[in-house]
This record gives C-alpha cells, sequence and structure tokens, in this order.
C-alpha cells in the first residue's frame, strides 16, 4: 500500500473508559480502520489531560479511577479519510476528532530504501 506525499491525519480524542459494543473505543477504532484499508492507526495514552467538561484526568498514584487521555491517529488520502467519519460518528458517544493535510515522508520499506538511496 503507498501513502501519496500529500494526505490526510485523523486525530481522535476521549477517554480510556469510553466503549463501543462492550470493547473499549481505542480497539473499535483501530479494528474499524483496518477493516476499512485505512493505511495505520497509532492508539497513544496521555497521562494527563482534560476535556470539554474541564475535569483533569492523571496517571497520579493516589486516583483510584484514571480514565486518561487516549488518542487514535490514522494517516492515509483525504479521500479514505473523509470515508471513515460517517462509520467513526456512530461509535463516538463524545471526544474531539480533528483532520489535518499532512505530508508524508516515508512509508514502509520502499520509503526506507528511498532515504538510504539519498545519504
Amino acid at each position: 500500500m503507498q501513502i501519496p506525499k500529500d494526505a490526510m491525519l485523523l486525530r481522535i480524542f476521549f477517554g480510556e473508559d469510553d466503549k463501543h459494543e462492550g470493547k473499549p473505543l481505542y480497539e473499535a477504532i483501530v479494528l474499524a480502520a483496518r477493516k476499512a484499508h485505512l493505511a495505520g492507526a497509532t492508539v497513544l495514552r496521555g497521562p494527563v489531560g482534560y476535556g470539554h467538561s474541564s475535569v483533569l484526568h492523571t496517571a497520579k498514584i493516589l486516583r483510584l479511577s484514571f480514565d486518561l487521555p487516549m488518542i487514535v491517529e490514522i494517516v492515509d488520502t483525504e479521500e479514505k479519510i473523509r470515508a471513515f467519519l460517517p462509520e467513526l460518528d456512530g461509535m463516538m458517544p463524545s471526544g474531539l476528532v480533528t483532520l489535518e493535510k499532512v505530508q508524508v515522508l516515508q512509508y514502509g520499506p520502499e520509503g526506507l530504501k528511498e532515504r538510504a538511496a539519498l545519504v
């Protein structure tokens, strides 16, 4: 699979406790992205953050319930990302979704070979 140099980054922010059909939301999103043949997805867990409620979520030792911030990042063509948005909308109870135009510098073994040739 090749991603063009000009691509789109879909970034999804939500809480670790969020679920979709009994699964952690981050897992459900990644599985849906894979099923949609998107180029790749990465899940990031934040140590501290807050959202629309302004409630601070932190990983401090004395807290019993973390509900830490989660971010899923997906990069692919703008067309494929936009086609995925309606499915994502049906999965999200709340959260923040952002889109950014990005330039892909390297993806897969072909990118590594091209980069090595430049050195």
